[in-house]
C-alpha cells in the first residue's frame, strides 16, 4: 500500500478517540434537524405518495383488465381458442421482464424520473386504450406484449424512487400504502367493469371489454400527464426544499445508510453497480423469494374466474372480487406499520405463508359458498408479503444507487418470471376447484419461506461481522477510503467520524 494511504489510515486511527464522541452528534439529526425532517417528511407524502399510488392502482388495473375481460366478452370477439387466451396474460411479463434491469439502469443515470415514469405511464395508457381495436389471436398478443414493454420501468423504477427519499425505518409503511394501489384496483378495477358490462355494453358498436381498455386507457394518459409535471426528481433538485430541508434529506439517508446515497462519477457506475448486485447472494435470496409470492399471487389473473365459479352472473362474480381485495388493504397497512415498529421482517414475512395455503387448501376441498369465499381472504394474505419484502429489499440491499437499481430490477424480474408460465396451470378443465393451480401456489409459498429463512441466517451472519468491524482496526482499502469521504462530504466531518458511523450500521432481520 501506498505510503501516503498508510499515513491516512495512522491519522485515523488517531482520532479514533475523539470520532466516536463526535459521531454520537453527526450520527444522528440535532432537535433543531428532527423538526425541519417532520416538515420535510409530510411534504414528500403529500406529494409523492398519492401520485405513485394512483399509477400504481392504474398499472395493476391496465394490466388485470384482461381477467375482467375475459367475463365481458373478449374471448368469443377475439376467437380465442385452446391456451390462446393464456398466452396473451403471459406474453405479457415476457416484454415486462426484459425490460426490468436496462429500464432501471436507465432511469439511475438519467436523473429525471418524473419525465422517465410520467413518459411511460401515458405510453402504457396510449397502448391500453389501442387494445381496445384488435380483432384477433395476434393482435392481443401483441398489444399485451407492448403493454409489458411500457409498464417494465415503472414498478422498479418506484421502488428505486422511494427509496431515495425514505429511511429503511420508513420504507415498509410507504411500501404498503403504495402497494395499496394494487389492492384498491383489484376491487375498484372490477367494479368498474361490473359497471361498463352493466352499462355501455353494445354503445357505439362496441363491446363491454373494449369500452373497458378506452376508459381506463385514457384516465391513465391524463394521469401520466400529471406524473410528468408534478412529481419531484429527487431532494436536492426539489425547489419546493428550502435550502436546509435539502441538506437534512441527505443528512438522514447517509446516516441510514452509514455511507453516502451517490454513485462514483462516470458513465460506468451502472455497469458497476450491475455487477456489485449480481456478485451480491441476498439478490438472488430476495429474487427467489419474491418470485415464489408473485407465482402464489398468480390466482389474482383469475380472480373474477374463480369467483364465478360460486355460481353467480357475471356482474355479480366482478363484484365479489372487491370484498377481499378491500379487507387487504386496510390489514396489509396495520402489517407493514406493525414490522416497522417490531424492526422486523423475516416474522411479518413468514406467517402470511400458513395463512394463504390454509386459504387455497379450504378453495380445494370445499363446495358450499361460505367457506369458498372466505377462502378468498385468506389467500389475499399472500399480498400481505408484498410491502414487506419490498422495504427487505430495499433495506438489504446496499448502496451505491446503482447496484441498489440493479438488484431492484432483477429481483423484479424473476418475481415476475413466475406470471409467464403461471397462467397454464389454470386449466379449464381442472375447475370449479383448480387443485393443480392451487397446490402450485402452495409449492411456491414454501419456496418462498424456505429462502426468507436463508435470507435471515445470511442476514445475521452479515452483521455480526459489521460487529467485528466495531472491535478491530481493519485495514482500510483505497476504495473504503473513497467511500467513507463520500459520506464525511455530506456529513461535514472528518473520515474518522465517517467510519464510526459507517459500523454502527446493521441490516434489519
Amino acid at each position: 500500500m501506498a505510503e501516503g494511504t498508510l499515513r491516512d489510515q495512522e491519522l485515523i486511527g488517531e482520532k479514533a478517540g475523539i470520532a466516536q464522541q463526535e459521531v454520537l452528534h453527526h450520527g444522528k439529526l440535532t432537535e433543531e434537524e428532527l423538526e425541519i425532517e417532520k416538515r420535510l417528511r409530510r411534504k414528500i407524502d403529500w406529494r409523492i405518495m398519492p401520485l405513485v399510488i394512483l399509477v400504481y392502482l392504474m398499472n395493476y388495473i391496465d394490466r388485470n383488465n384482461y381477467a375482467a375481460a375475459r367475463l365481458q366478452g373478449l374471448v368469443d370477439d377475439l376467437g380465442l381458442v385452446g391456451d390462446e387466451y393464456q398466452v396473451g396474460l403471459s406474453i405479457l411479463f415476457v416484454g415486462y421482464i426484459l425490460m426490468q434491469v436496462p429500464s432501471n439502469l436507465l432511469l439511475n443515470y438519467a436523473g429525471r424520473p418524473s419525465w422517465y415514469l410520467g413518459f411511460f405511464t401515458i405510453a402504457w395508457g396510449l397502448v391500453s386504450a389501442l387494445t381496445s381495436q384488435v380483432t384477433n389471436y395476434g393482435g392481443i398478443v401483441a398489444c399485451r406484449f407492448i403493454l409489458g414493454v411500457v409498464e417494465a420501468p415503472f414498478f422498479a423504477g418506484v421502488l428505486f424512487y422511494l427509496s431515495k427519499w425514505y429511511t429503511k425505518e420508513e420504507l415498509a409503511k410507504r411500501m404498503a400504502i403504495f402497494y395499496s394501489g394494487s389492492l384498491i384496483s383489484g376491487a375498484f378495477g372490477n367494479l368498474i367493469a361490473a359497471g361498463i358490462l352493466n352499462g355501455l355494453d353494445g354503445d357505439l358498436g362496441m363491446s363491454a371489454w373494449q369500452w373497458l381498455y378506452i376508459i381506463e386507457g385514457v384516465i391513465t394518459i391524463f394521469i401520466g400527464i400529471l406524473v410528468a409535471i408534478i412529481l419531484p426528481d429527487f431532494p436536492d433538485t426539489w425547489r419546493a426544499f428550502s435550502p436546509d430541508m435539502k441538506r437534512v434529506a441527505n443528512r438522514r439517508l447517509a446516516i441510514d445508510a452509514a455511507e453516502a446515497d451517490v454513485d462514483e462519477a462516470g458513465g460506468m457506475s451502472q455497469i458497476k453497480g450491475m455487477k456489485l448486485a449480481f456478485m451480491d447472494p441476498k439478490t438472488y435470496m430476495l429474487a427467489i423469494a419474491y418470485m415464489g409470492i408473485t407465482g402464489a399471487a398468480g390466482f389474482q389473473n383469475f380472480f373474477p374466474t374463480l369467483t364465478k365459479t360460486l355460481g353467480y352472473s357475471e356482474v355479480v362474480s366482478l363484484l365479489l372480487v372487491a370484498p377481499p381485495y378491500v379487507f387487504m388493504v386496510f390489514y396489509s397497512y396495520g402489517h407493514c406499520y406493525a414490522s416497522d415498529y417490531v424492526g422486523n421482517r423475516f416474522w411479518f414475512l413468514s406467517y402470511p405463508v400458513f395463512v394463504s395455503i390454509i386459504g387455497f387448501v379450504v378453495f380445494m376441498t370445499t363446495d358450499s359458498f361460505g367457506p369458498r369465499y372466505f377462502s378468498f381472504f385468506l389467500m389475499n394474505f399472500v399480498f400481505a408479503q408484498n410491502g414487506t419484502i419490498y422495504a427487505w429489499i430495499s433495506n438489504a440491499i446496499p448502496r451505491p444507487p446503482a447496484k441498489r437499481a440493479a438488484a431492484l430490477a432483477f429481483i423484479n424480474s424473476v418475481g415476475n418470471s413466475a406470471s409467464v408460465w403461471t397462467p397454464f396451470t389454470y386449466w379449464p378443465s381442472s375447475g370449479p376447484h383448480y387443485r393443480p393451480a392451487l397446490g402450485i401456489c402452495i409449492a411456491l409459498e414454501v419456496l418462498a419461506l424456505t429462502s426468507f429463512i436463508g435470507m435471515r441466517f445470511y442476514l445475521q451472519y452479515q452483521n455480526r461481522q459489521l460487529e467485528r468491524m466495531e472491535n478491530e482496526n481493519a485495514e482500510l482499502t483505497e476504495r473504503d477510503m473513497r467511500k467513507l469521504q463520500k459520506t464525511a462530504e455530506i456529513e461535514g466531518i472528518d473520515i474518522a467520524a465517517a467510519r464510526v458511523m459507517q459500523k454502527g450500521y446493521r441490516y434489519m432481520l
